[in-house]
């Protein structure tokens, strides 16, 4: 134990600031369930899942046990070189649960990975040259991923991503004027968003495909009306242009159905899916159509490690223990507790600006109980404050306003109401120290 945490101390010199640097660095020996147990000895209440990925509880037993049994026959691919039983197994039980026709698989092992495969596909499909994505979205950190995000300019910077894709607003409920209901608002700009953008920067005739998270993730949590998604649905189909679904964060439960697509009811051509997939483990895949992959010839696209087989086993349990276990269903009941009881804090509290909810997946608006504006600063402050108490929250939004709520889907309602009473009291402390602030301030001016 004393050289882990000379480890620790040692972290600035052994990784990467842009692996090493993010909130809150919290040392760690073991995780089992809702929980992570610290190096310190301390029990924290997890409400982040591993950023949405351990939907099935951290380390559950079903899932542990496939990893063994897994280990005992084959360690390692390559698919396709070699073929075994669980990468085909699991293809049969995917399209078991995914939306429409989408019953054809590309493995991968990240998120990034598989909007990577995404783009090649619908690229390669068409021979169209571009892509439309929606300002806020979230797709990864590679090049070509990043070429599509835009929920962070500093993702961006130095990096000149490629030129070939175009970004449209993503709905803003909020901006809808008074009167004005909010749902046709954000349809009606999405259509002059279009003719905008078809009239004067390039021609739909042009345009591979469009990529869209279903709910806007790290770029804040935005849960869009289900009649827009419908409309770039119909956009789409009008255009011959090949609609993206990206579900890393969406996916296996996390917003009450297997996927978003079948929570807003609207099928895409293509979806990216991660994160949730395998429990942990690395693993995600590029879905469509038989007849779309088709089209995707040997030798388009390749991996080494991609459906590794203990990672395929892992994913078998994760599908069964979400099925058994009626996990879907106990997201999208908690889902609701919770945002119910965040409603009656919000009325508590001036911190709380928006709450923005679909399942298990819940974003907490921080605000300036001043001014109104969104306030990262004080985000951090109530993170840290949480994260003294024992539940480890996280963040996201364009400036890091928004406290993300993504707990595994095995959590309780006892558990949510242990964690939103610290976040409750972590809040209460935060306006406490704000006016002691500014009555310090006055009597010094």
């Amino acid at each position: 134990m004393n050289n882990w945490s000379n480890l620790v101390t040692e972290m600035p010199n052994l990784l990467a600031p842009s692996m090493a640097k993010d909130h809150p660095n919290l040392p760690v020996v073991k995780a089992e369930g809702c929980y992570y147990y610290g190096l310190d000895g301390k029990q924290y209440l997890d409400f982040t899942s591993g950023i949405a990925t351990a939907n099935t509880g951290h380390r559950h037993p079903k899932v542990v046990q496939a990893i063994k049994d897994a280990a005992d026959h084959l360690m390692h691919g390559p698919s396709g070189v070699i073929m075994y039983e669980s990468i085909l197994k699991l293809s049969k039980e995917l399209a078991h649960v995914l939306p429409g026709d989408l019953d054809c698989f590309f493995f991968a092992n990240s998120g990034t990975e598989a909007i990577e495969g995404a783009l090649k596909l619908a690229k390669h499909v068409t021979k169209r040259p571009y892509v439309i994505s929606f300002t806020g979205c979230f797709h990864g950190r590679s090049l070509g991923a990043l070429s599509v995000t835009t929920s962070k300019s500093k993702y961006r910077k130095f990096l000149q991503p490629n030129g070939l894709a175009y970004q449209v607003p993503y709905a803003d409920v909020k901006s809808a004027p008074s009167g004005v209901n909010p749902e046709t608002y954000v349809i009606e700009k999405l259509e002059k968003d279009f003719d905008t953008l078809f009239n004067h920067q390039v021609t739909p005739e042009e345009v591979a495909c469009m990529i869209v998270e279903p709910v806007l993730g790290e770029g804040g949590y935005i849960v869009p009306p289900s009649g827009w998604l419908k409309k770039i649905r119909e956009v789409c189909d009008r255009y011959g242009i090949l609609l993206i679904f990206d579900e890393v964060q969406t996916g296996f439960g996390r917003t009450g159905e297997w996927f978003a697509a079948q929570t807003f009811g609207v099928t895409p051509d293509i979806m990216a899916i991660a994160k949730g997939i395998a429990s942990g483990l690395p693993l995600s895949a590029t879905v469509a159509s038989k007849e779309l992959m088709q089209k995707w010839p040997l030798g388009s696209h390749g991996t080494t490690f991609g459906g590794n087989p203990i990672a395929c086993e892992a994913a078998l349990a994760t599908i069964d223990v979400l099925t058994k276990e009626k996990l879907i269903e106990n997201s999208k009941n908690m889902g609701k507790y919770a945002y119910l009881k965040l409603k009656e804090l919000q009325k508590r509290t001036p911190l709380i600006g928006s709450i923005r909810a679909v399942g298990l997946m819940i974003g907490i608006e921080i605000i300036d109980p001043f001014t109104g504006k969104p306030d990262g600063h004080a985000l951090m402050n109530i993170l840290d404050k949480c994260l003294e108490k024992g539940v480890l929250f996280y963040l996201c939004g364009n400036h890091g306003e928004v406290i993300r709520m993504i707990p595994p889907l095995t959590i309780k309602q006892e558990q949510i109401d242990q964690g939103l009473a610290v976040l409750e009291e972590s809040l209460e402390e935060y306006l406490v120290e704000v006016h002691a602030q500014l009555s310090e301030n006055y009597q010094n001016a």
